[in-house]
């Protein structure tokens, strides 16, 4: 095991929401304004692919649990990883959002594709593709203080949608 496994297993988990609760409610209202009018089904597919991505496991504990109570198949959600290699269990508007969520989570090169945002702006119209932008942008958030606050998966229970 590496110093860095190591070091990750046992430091300490914040309670992010006590220790900055201004911050934490401001993020549940932007969570709440990017999610609006995005159909729930994709927008889990888009929050557990970048929790995926992001290696946030209290994430992807979370989404994959809210998909399953949204109606997502078990088969999309286990392939969810290589969609791109399984795009017949994806419409187009699907790997359209999976793309971008990917290209906007990872940055590679520090931009996204313009045929990645060429490909997701075909199949949505402007205001659907600012709340997907929004969407993801909120997702990497959460990630990132998931991901560095140590939240533990496996306690989370869908509410319902």
């Amino acid at each position: 095991m590496t110093t860095t496994e190591t070091t990750h297993r046992h430091a300490p988990r914040m309670q992010f929401a006590k220790a900055a609760p201004e911050v934490y409610k401001a993020m549940v209202a932007l969570d709440a304004a990017a999610r609006k009018d995005v159909d729930p089904k994709l927008a889990e597919l888009v929050k557990t692919r970048a929790s995926q991505l992001n290696h946030c496991a209290f994430c992807i504990d979370m989404h994959t649990k809210d998909a399953r109570a949204a109606g997502e198949s078990e088969d999309r959600l286990y392939l969810l990883n290589a969609w791109e290699e399984a795009v017949d269990l994806y419409t187009e508007k699907e790997q359209a959002a999976l793309a971008l969520t990917e290209a906007v989570t990872v940055l590679t090169d520090g931009f996204v594709p313009d045929e990645v945002y060429e490909r997701a702006a075909k199949h949505f119209e402007e205001r659907e593709l600012a709340q997907l932008i929004a969407l993801i942008l909120t997702i990497n958030a959460w990630n990132r203080i998931g991901v560095t606050t140590r939240l533990a998966p496996g306690a989370y229970k869908p509410s319902g949608h």
